[in-house]
């Protein structure tokens, strides 16, 4: 069983999965192929469940679609689809599953403002970092000059 959780972790680790919960609207897109052509669908709606398994976790979005509700199961780890978080949603519960009986404004989520703040300044903090990581253009220039007349 230990080598299975290793793999499990290995797999798991290289992976940006952005944080994101029951109650949040997500914008989910699946790489579909069909035929020789490749392209990306994208499915918005409401995670109603999420599980955690390891490499097996995955999550529940559910949207209406033509006044019919629609429920899609995600593996969380697939290769085949990318996960953006539009909008934090503020719930008490770990799975929605009455939103299925609800429609209409009943089935409204308030928006949780705190989640939305401190995902912004996570995604700020990254940009900082990614800017601090990168060499100046004048550096890389100067760079590219002692390297010329190294040459010459």
């Amino acid at each position: 069983m230990t080598i299975l959780n290793e793999l499990s972790q290995e797999l798991t680790q290289n992976v940006s999965i952005p944080e994101f919960s029951p109650g949040d609207r997500l914008r989910v897109m699946i790489r579909v192929k069909e035929g020789s052509r490749e392209r990306e669908q994208a499915y918005v709606g409401v995670c109603i469940a999420r599980h955690n398994a390891g490499i097996n976790s995955s999550f529940t979005v559910r949207k209406i679609s033509f006044g019919e509700g629609v429920e899609k199961v995600f593996p969380l780890y697939s290769p085949k689809i990318r996960i953006f978080v539009e909008r934090y949603g503020r719930v008490r519960r770990a799975k929605l599953y009455y939103l299925r009986a609800l429609s209409g404004k009943k089935a409204r989520i308030a928006e949780d403002f705190n989640a939305s703040r401190r995902a912004a300044a996570i995604q700020a903090e990254a940009k900082e970092a990614s800017v601090k990581a990168a060499p100046a253009p004048e550096e890389t220039a100067n760079k590219a000059k002692d390297a010329a007349t190294e040459n010459a």
